[in-house]
């Protein structure tokens, strides 16, 4: 566990999966717009990154598997103990698993690892950021899911990833019904094409539904951490149910 020591008065967020891509996105964006950021991540070294590239913000590296119990009560509780609550939380780690596997080839036990990852994970850390933000004074907070594209329409040979990400649908609205007493808002970001490291193979080739292979559009993932910071931004009265975020030209809309 790794802090800064100098501690701010600004809004406390927990971002998941905060060591690349759409997770390390988020992070520095809300770093650099003032908020306190606690950095959760499998590689310490990554989340020790991600806050380099925002050497003014004030920030906590907890290295968190969040598809173990423990590691994510440790997460919130390190969280609370040098900040003092939890106003956010971007439930964003997640995994695509193995690429280009047919479902009927798929082991059960890369199933079970995204599905850990990316639906039990989210669903251990919102019940715990809830328990956090249901309790402190002053009440409330906000919790932002990643889901994906994927959460509308599935890509050739990702049964998992696609499960998992309808599955997050369902979560975000029982959670956003159930907050509502608490003064916590849920939402769902659906994210398509961030140039990321997850996404680098898809401007060479990517199997589509007719079954070519063809390069597709991506976006700035700086573009994805803007829009996740004003969700999170917006006061506890509002809230964005979803947003979708996409690569203008990516084959999704229509025939693409």
């Amino acid at each position: 566990m790794n802090a800064k020591q100098t501690a701010t008065q600004s809004k406390i967020a927990v971002v998941t999966g905060a060591g690349s891509g759409i997770g390390r996105a988020v992070a520095v964006e809300l770093l650099r717009a003032g908020w306190s950021v606690a950095l959760a991540g499998r590689r310490p070294e990554t989340l020790e990154g991600t806050a380099a590239l925002a050497p003014e913000g004030t920030w906590l590296a907890v290295r968190t598997d969040v598809s173990q119990p423990q590691d994510v009560t440790a997460l919130f509780a390190a969280t609370v103990e040098r900040f003092g609550r939890v106003d956010l939380l971007f439930n964003n780690a997640g995994t695509f698993g193995p690429g280009g596997v047919p479902v009927e080839e798929l082991p059960y036990e890369a199933w079970r690892h995204v599905v850990d990852t990316n639906l039990n994970g989210a669903f251990l850390c919102a019940q715990v950021a809830y328990r956090q933000m249901k309790e402190q004074d002053p009440q409330g907070g906000r919790i932002i899911n990643n889901g994906s594209i994927s959460a509308h329409t599935p890509r050739p040979h990702s049964v998992a990833y696609t499960a998992t990400k309808h599955a997050l649908t369902g979560l975000t609205k029982s959670l956003s019904l159930d907050g509502r007493p608490y003064r916590i808002a849920v939402g769902q970001i659906d994210i398509g094409n961030a140039a990321t490291d997850m996404t680098q193979r898809m401007q060479t080739g990517a199997l589509q539904a007719n079954g070519e292979v063809r390069p597709e559009p991506v976006m700035d993932v700086a573009d994805v951490a803007r829009t996740v910071r004003h969700m999170a931004e917006l006061p506890l009265e509002a809230n964005v149910q979803f947003a979708t975020v996409l690569a203008t030209t990516m084959p999704y809309v229509g025939r693409g």
